[in-house]
């Protein structure tokens, strides 16, 4: 696909580098729980840099998560997933994404990566869209994407079992990611 087609597909792109905002930025995720229903937690603790090249498959992004910031509105649950059961947010503060290529397959954007979690780096691609490109009212560009994932908790090392008595297990292996990121352009020197 040409550089034009490509970017065609993403109506008012722009590129440059992007600083993830915080304040803006959802980084959520489900995990199957007692086998009937799914239990939902986000991290507050994001920053990342999105580039956005001339072409949107030479773009790259890298974020880190700040483990000690998940959320599931629940603090017993919350505090068990920092300690050594889970994340041991002691030995491995944060978790990083870093981007190793974009590609365009279908109509969908997906950034293959590598996710560094719990002491593991896997492979890990994300569904991406890009939502739009605008002018805040202070002056300042900004982007919006979406994306969605999923890995596989045991392939980072997570794999606390907790049986229920009747079959099965408490927490399911594989967790959804749904991240919705809003980022600020950096001003070209």
């Amino acid at each position: 696909m040409s550089v034009t087609t490509t970017t065609e597909l993403v109506p008012g792109y722009v590129a440059g580098t992007w600083d993830v905002d915080p304040v803006h930025t959802d980084v959520s995720f489900s995990v199957r729980h007692m086998m009937v229903s799914k239990v939902r937690g986000r991290f507050t603790g994001v920053r990342g840099e999105i580039v956005t090249a001339e072409d949107p498959l030479a773009s790259s992004v890298t974020a880190t998560i700040e483990l000690a910031s998940i959320d599931t509105a629940n603090e017993q649950r919350d505090n068990h997933i920092r300690s050594a059961d889970f994340f041991e947010v002691e030995k491995y503060p944060t978790m990083t994404f870093r981007s190793s290529g974009v590609r365009h397959q279908r109509g969908r954007f997906l950034v293959d990566g590598q996710l560094d979690l719990h002491g593991v780096v896997r492979d890990v691609t994300l569904e991406v869209e890009a939502n739009g490109f605008t002018v805040d009212p202070y002056g300042n560009t900004r982007a919006g994407f979406s994306a969605t994932g999923e890995i596989n908790r045991k392939d980072f090392g997570i794999s606390i079992d907790l049986p229920m008595d009747g079959g099965g297990v408490v927490i399911g292996d594989r967790i959804q990611l749904q991240l919705e990121v809003e980022a600020i352009l950096r001003p070209t020197a």
